[in-house]
């Protein structure tokens, strides 16, 4: 089992950033790949980063040039530095852990946080 714990959500202005957490517990050593996905009022959830264990990232288009992902495994703690927020950004943002086929596919996932909010204002 691992948990996840998201944190760093919040209320910012557009053209602000934010970085969110996701601190990983348990048997991390299973977690060959981590992704934030997002869900807003009304919409299925999406991709919006993965990072494998060799450190490939890979992005959804619409935050290509704005989010970072990154980790520090000493700490077992994923990150999302958010730059250049956008109202459309506005939603809840998950950590996943230990991809199965798809990164892209929110079911392909089999651990997840429980969310942080994000909302941008206009």
């Amino acid at each position: 089992q691992v948990q996840l714990v998201e944190s760093g959500g919040g209320l910012v202005q557009a053209g602000g950033s934010l970085r969110l957490s996701c601190a990983a517990s348990g048997r991390t050593f299973n977690t060959n790949a981590m992704a934030w996905f997002r869900q807003a009022p009304g919409k299925d959830r999406e991709f919006v980063t993965v990072i494998w264990s060799d450190g490939t990232t890979s992005y959804a288009d619409p935050v290509k040039g704005r989010f970072t992902i990154f980790r520090d495994n000493a700490k077992n703690t994923m990150y999302l530095q958010m730059n250049s927020l956008k109202p459309e950004d506005t939603a809840v943002y998950y950590c996943a852990a230990a991809l199965g086929d798809t990164y892209y596919r929110a079911t392909s996932w089999h651990y997840w946080g429980q969310g942080t909010e994000v909302t941008v204002s206009s």
